[in-house]
């Protein structure tokens, strides 16, 4: 059950969050979805964009809440200073691309507009994030005195779908959703080049599949509530090490294929 009035049963979560100095940061993210943040002095930034005219509200319990575009170089890299200026010397634990747009069309009605502005915002987006707020994670990793790989160390999440999944497609092509499903398949490609790319630098990173969720994007119609998405991803998230690196996963804790 929702805290929040009716205006956050819109577009409830961040297109990107990041969190820092606790294993327990995530419960922060998820404030507006039913979760009490575990701690008042956490350090987590909520960065939000404003999409197709909507105005994000966002909780008054997340400690720090800044806006962006997660698709603008010059608002990413100004959304970076403001971080690094809060973190004050610290590190940066964990990044979540939670960007993404839908559209439901099929072969017959997409077209090349539609299918670049998938790409730019579902995974151009999440590589301008993770490029800009690499030397961060580099700061948390170098810092911490836990071995191997973690997402309390310092990772890097995407959100994804299981639509995204080439080897799922006979059982899930019901929705073609052309251009939201080959944009998260290059989302999901990303994420390996990513696990490789930053493994030596003790960053953890991964795909998510949050499930078919009852959003603005998965509408009222969804089987899954907002809430129970949040608590299998909580469950999920702290499971995952250095083998699990470059690894997609469902909110309920099973590995999808790629």
């Amino acid at each position: 059950m929702s805290k929040f009035p009716a205006p956050f049963l819109g577009f409830r979560a961040p297109a990107l969050i990041l969190a820092a100095n606790s294993e327990h940061c995530l419960h922060s993210w998820f404030g507006n979805a039913g979760a009490r943040p575990a701690s008042p002095s956490l350090s987590i930034q909520a960065r939000c964009c404003r999409l197709h005219g909507q105005t994000l509200r966002v909780s008054p319990e997340i400690p720090s809440t800044l806006f962006t575009d997660a698709v603008n170089p010059a608002s990413i890299e100004e959304a970076t200073r403001r971080v690094e200026e809060q973190l004050d010397g610290s590190g940066l634990n964990l990044v979540i691309n939670n960007a993404g747009i839908f559209s439901d069309v099929s072969l017959a009605t997409v077209d090349s507009e539609e299918m670049l502005g998938a790409y730019k915002t579902n995974v151009v987006g999440p590589m301008l994030v993770g490029q800009a707020f690499l030397p961060l994670l580099k700061k948390a990793a170098q810092g911490s005195s836990q071995k191997g790989l973690s997402c309390s160390k310092a990772a890097i999440v995407n959100i994804s779908t299981v639509l995204g999944s080439i080897e799922r497609v006979p059982e899930t092509f019901s929705n073609p959703a052309i251009s939201y499903r080959c944009s998260k398949a290059a989302l999901n490609m990303l994420t390996q080049c990513q696990a490789l790319s930053y493994a030596e630098d003790g960053i953890l990173c991964a795909a998510v599949h949050p499930g078919w969720v009852q959003t603005d994007m998965g509408t009222q119609e969804a089987d899954l509530p907002v809430d129970e998405s949040v608590r299998g991803i909580l469950t999920v998230l702290p499971t995952l090490s250095e083998k699990h690196s470059g690894s997609f996963w469902s909110w309920a804790g099973k590995t999808i294929p790629w």
